[in-house]
């Protein structure tokens, strides 16, 4: 059986090579890895193994124990939804049923247009502006689920 084969960008390569033989590497690669790809292909899962001469269990041990590492590729917009104790205490969770609604899906899911997914994530760091919703990397605080509805049009418009 072939082995299915992934490419790695020459800084991702030279990222893996540097980090090949220092304590603590698999986590910093699996960023990396995150960082290029916006989630952890299983090919890339595959070629760390065979790179880093540790079994492929030991990889998926670490991905699946954290949460911030994704195993299935995030929609174009990747909405978090901060669920710490403040954001959560203000309305967080309705914040998620909103855009879930909207948008018709739920849990990792992905809209069939390859747009929208939706992820609880835990403090962001952003307490006096709870609760709080990040589309990529703009922060949308102090919000109620009737905003919702706005943010969403306003991605689905960039397309």
């Amino acid at each position: 059986m072939a082995v299915a084969q992934i490419e790695f960008s020459k800084e991702l390569q030279s990222f893996v090579e540097e980090w090949k033989d220092k304590p603590g590497n698999l986590i910093m690669i699996l960023h990396r890895v995150q960082q290029e790809f916006s989630y952890i292909p299983r090919e890339a899962a595959e070629r760390l193994s065979r790179d880093l001469s540790m079994p492929l269990a030991k990889i998926y041990g670490v991905i699946t124990f954290y949460h911030y590492f994704k195993t299935t590729k995030p929609g174009k917009y990747r909405m978090s939804v901060c669920l710490g104790t403040a954001c959560y205490l203000k309305g967080g969770q309705g914040l998620i049923d909103e855009a879930e609604s909207i948008l018709g899906i739920k849990g990792h899911e992905v809209t069939d247009d390859g747009l929208f997914s939706i992820d609880a994530v835990r403090c962001v760091g952003c307490c006096g502006l709870a609760p709080v919703l990040m589309v990529g990397d703009e922060v949308y605080g102090k919000l109620t689920k009737d905003q919702v509805p706005e943010i969403i049009a306003k991605y689905k418009s960039l397309g």
